[in-house]
């Protein structure tokens, strides 16, 4: 996993050096700016969870995209994330049958590699590092409890992005997105994060 991790790593260095050296010789370069928001449909998955719900939560955040020629660009985001997911409760310390839903927040950082395959539409794919912000259990069993505040997950998580975006000549555009985690989200437990997002932006 480090070897993949470092694999990544070299290759986006080599393309942000590409992008430095195309700004330089190439007068038609100009980086696009955007804010982005949406919806997530955050779970989780692997050995050790059995099937829980999903977690319906937002993203929002801001991206900038470099390109380097009339299909091909890169583009960079910083994305506030709700991830996570539901799972059933029997009693225990929320004193009742439900559901709780456990919280995972991130601030992620995907990088991705973007290829117009027509006028305004692009699929997209790369790596995404991502950086938690909170991590609590909402018991919603037994709301009048409140949250219960916990620190189990690890503080950093790595997976990979892809999806497709539309694009109209405004700059407004729509997009859809499904993230899978490579690392655990638990040390020595075999749990991954798993998002799919619909949202929509604006590039300026």
């Amino acid at each position: 996993m480090k070897r993949l991790i470092k694999l990544f790593s070299v290759g986006f260095l080599f393309l942000g050096a590409v992008t430095t050296v195309n700004a330089q010789t190439n007068d038609s370069f100009t980086p696009k700016f955007g804010i982005k928001g949406g919806v997530n449909f955050a779970t989780v998955s692997g050995d050790d969870f059995d099937s829980p719900d999903s977690r319906t939560s937002f993203h929002v955040g801001a991206l900038v995209e470099f390109p380097l020629t009339e299909m091909f660009s890169l583009q960079a985001e910083a994305l506030y994330s709700g991830q996570g997911f539901e799972t059933d409760v029997d009693g225990g310390i929320f004193g009742g049958d439900g559901k709780v839903e456990y919280q995972l927040d991130y601030i992620n950082v995907p990088v991705l590699a973007k290829v117009y395959i027509l006028d305004g539409l692009s699929i997209e794919a790369g790596p995404q590092f991502g950086f938690k912000v909170n991590e609590e259990i909402d018991a919603e069993a037994n709301a009048d409890d409140g949250d219960l505040n916990v620190d189990e997950a690890e503080d950093f998580d790595f997976g990979v992005a892809a999806g497709i975006t539309f694009e109209t000549p405004m700059g407004l555009f729509a997009t859809g997105r499904y993230t899978q985690g490579f690392t655990d989200i638990v040390n020595d437990r075999d749990v991954k994060n798993s998002v799919f997002q619909i949202g929509i932006g604006y590039k300026f």
